[in-house]
């Protein structure tokens, strides 16, 4: 099966791609594994899974969300995003073991959300997944890949049909959990997660999605296949693979868009937060992060404790986009965000960024992570090399970035 493209665009701190990335967002990315494929069916597509290892169990998968609206634009570029392919619609004869996705009852929407963002500060650029409601005041869990490059993200509850303004109050990419803040919000009915439940394979369960991204949750009814399972996935923006572990492994309809949302138990508890699917294989088999583990790091995102693996708020940014060609002096510019600070002041398409701070910059990921270093409003000296060769330098007070 082949690849399809999701974009070079990277939405870190500089908008730089990894020169070796081996993660890729967007909404379904097939990917040959052994001989079952994976894809992404967030938001944002999250990883794309290189291994799967699961006690017992050589089935395969990979991250949930729609993208919809690829974008032509230069910060791209020139790939796009890709759009959403393939997904069953509402009442659709679902394969051999699963019922098909109806529409979800009054009920089974309480504390669901969908989420839609707008991507690189594009509004053509689009991407939509699923959410459950924390707190009354408007905290939203849902998956990292959800909202991941996000610039703009509208939260509907619903069963109101109410829309809010979300900011990221915290996100870890590691375990791809992500917490939001619905602004102006008070007296929203959260889902109810279940107290330590032991989670076993063969019980009834079913999840509540925004299902390729329509608007419309639907819900899918199925059973726990097995649990512990784990899955070994790529980063685009680092060298590291990163793991999931703890897994629920589902036998149910989940497609793109179900990313971030609830898996309850047949009394209605919610025991997991659905964030992959399988592809290519007759029967689809999706997987949930136990929600123990979520809620876990839900609660040190919102006592706003930082760590190795959690960032709170956005990252820092110089509004910078790496072309993909190479250079023996530096990291060359495709573009800049009109109005960021390297646009302001004066880097431009053509330019060759040389070094940050005095220090000598000769790759992406250097460059990258010399960013990364930094806070949200932090003043670095960037030095570069304009088109006609002349060597420059100004000072860059970072502003915040795409989620990251």
């Amino acid at each position: 099966m082949s690849i399809t493209p999701a974009g070079d665009y990277e939405p870190d701190n500089m908008g730089a791609p990894d020169p070796t990335p081996q993660k890729k967002r967007g909404p379904w990315i097939p990917i040959t594994v052994a001989t079952v494929a994976v894809l992404c069916i967030g938001g944002l597509g999250t990883a794309t899974v290189a291994e799967l290892t699961a006690p017992n169990s050589s089935t395969t998968s990979s991250p949930s969300n729609p993208k919809v609206n690829p974008p032509a634009d230069p910060f791209f570029n020139g790939n796009g995003r890709g759009g959403f392919q393939g997904g069953k619609s509402i009442g659709q004869q679902a394969t051999a073991g699963e019922a098909p996705a109806t529409a979800s009852t009054a009920e089974q929407q309480v504390g669901v959300v969908t989420i839609d963002t707008i991507l690189a500060y594009d509004d053509s650029a689009r991407a939509a997944g699923t959410g459950m409601i924390l707190t009354a005041n408007g905290y939203i869990l849902t998956n990292n890949h959800v909202v991941e490059g996000s610039t703009s993200i509208t939260v509907t509850v619903e069963s109101t049909g109410q829309k809010y303004t979300a900011a990221v109050l915290g996100t870890d990419k590691t375990d791809d959990v992500a917490v939001l803040k619905l602004s102006a919000a008070s007296g929203l009915r959260s889902v109810t997660f279940a107290a330590a439940e032991k989670v076993v394979a063969g019980q009834g369960v079913y999840s509540v999605g925004n299902a390729a991204g329509t608007g419309r949750l639907v819900t899918a009814v199925g059973t726990v296949g097995a649990v512990d399972q784990s899955l070994t996935i790529g980063s685009d923006t680092s060298e590291t693979p990163e793991k999931l572990s703890g897994l629920i492994q589902l036998n149910s309809d989940v497609v793109s868009g179900d990313s971030g949302g609830p898996l309850f138990d047949k009394t209605g508890k919610v025991i997991g937060m659905v964030t992959a699917a399988s592809s290519g294989s007759a029967v689809v088999t999706g997987y949930a992060i136990n929600i123990a583990q979520v809620l876990k790091i839900a609660d040190a995102i919102e006592a706003g404790s930082s760590s190795s693996n959690i960032l709170l708020g956005y990252p820092a940014f110089a509004g910078i986009n790496i072309a993909s060609t190479t250079s023996t002096t530096g990291v060359p510019v495709a573009s800049t965000f009109p109005g960021m600070p390297a646009a302001k002041a004066g880097i431009t398409t053509g330019d060759t960024i040389t070094a940050v701070n005095g220090i000598a910059m000769t790759s992406p990921t250097q460059l990258s992570a010399a960013i990364q270093a930094h806070k949200v409003g932090d003043t670095v000296t960037i030095t570069w090399t304009t088109a006609a060769g002349v060597s420059r330098s100004g000072a860059v007070t970072l502003v915040a970035g795409p989620a990251a």
